[in-house]
């Protein structure tokens, strides 16, 4: 079983073909992307070559499946470049958060992405939570209280903004509000400092992966968040523990990312990994 790692921005996938993908049971993924019994990873992503256009499943470590991952589709784009299977030309990706379309340039080495729009109704993530729009909705989480912006990406987010950024609190806080009963589908969750009209920086709280370095689609959603709400312009860099991701907005909040990608092996299961688990 070949499965290929790559990283951006410190988070890091293991991306396999369909074939591969369908003989491992999802305990096995989840063996697979632990850190100390596996490959170790944030997630999995699953090559599906049999449609018009490239199709990406993308499993959380957990073993629960993303609709849609930024940084996922950005080293999706970069293994299917390695691969020969595209050019510098943009191509279009198939995800169940729907259609995006990317561009691979400088080599190999920054990737693009038409994300999609960025939605507020609360319905879209879905949200428990009436109204067409979450700006500032009141949560309570560990005695804390926090107001935050609802923003789909294709997939779900909730937006914490803060006057300092306290990665600890992230760490800390992330897990209730992702559980929070108002998100029946569960949520990622972001808290944003701003930093000037360009820069904002935030901690990620990846649902199904936990804390994460880095997140293509919460550096979407977060400045997506910040801009409605009037704080940031058209350009933002949104700074991470893992690195910088480049966000721009156009037309009613069209968002493109654009970004590094690494590779770091190509690996070769051994199914001695699997050894201790029920068959």
């Amino acid at each position: 079983m070949i499965f290929h790692r790559y990283h951006g921005l410190g988070n890091d996938y293991l991306v396999c073909h369909q074939s591969v993908a369908a003989l491992l049971s999802n305990e096995q993924i989840q063996r697979l992307c632990d850190r100390h019994y596996g490959i170790g990873s944030d997630g999995l992503l699953i090559d599906h070559d049999d449609a018009e256009i490239p199709s990406l499943r993308i499993i959380n470590p957990d073993g629960s499946e993303a609709e849609k991952s930024g940084n996922g589709l950005r080293i999706y784009a970069r293994y299917l470049f390695d691969l020969g299977r595209v050019t510098h030309e943009p191509f279009q990706v198939e995800t169940l958060g729907g259609q995006v379309r990317c561009a691979v340039t400088e080599g190999a080495h920054q990737v693009s992405v038409d994300m999609g729009q960025a939605k507020f109704s609360p319905a879209a993530l879905p949200a428990r939570v009436e109204g067409d729009e979450a700006l500032a909705l009141p949560l309570v989480a560990g005695g804390h209280h926090l107001c935050a912006t609802l923003v789909s990406m294709g997939n779900p987010h909730c937006v914490i903004r803060v006057d300092k950024l306290d990665l600890e609190l992230v760490k800390q806080l992330g897990s209730e509000i992702e559980t929070l009963a108002i998100f029946p589908k569960r949520t990622n969750v972001q808290f944003v400092q701003v930093l000037d009209r360009n820069n904002i920086s935030i901690g990620i709280w990846e649902r199904g992966a936990g804390y994460t370095l880095a997140s293509g689609s919460s550096s979407c959603a977060a400045a997506s968040a910040m801009r409605k709400l009037t704080l940031v312009d058209d350009n933002v860099t949104v700074h991470m523990p893992g690195g910088k991701l480049a966000i721009s907005f156009s037309g009613d909040f069209q968002v493109n990312m654009r970004g590094p990608v690494q590779k770091i092996a190509t690996i070769t299961l051994d199914n001695d990994c699997f050894r201790d688990m029920p068959a």
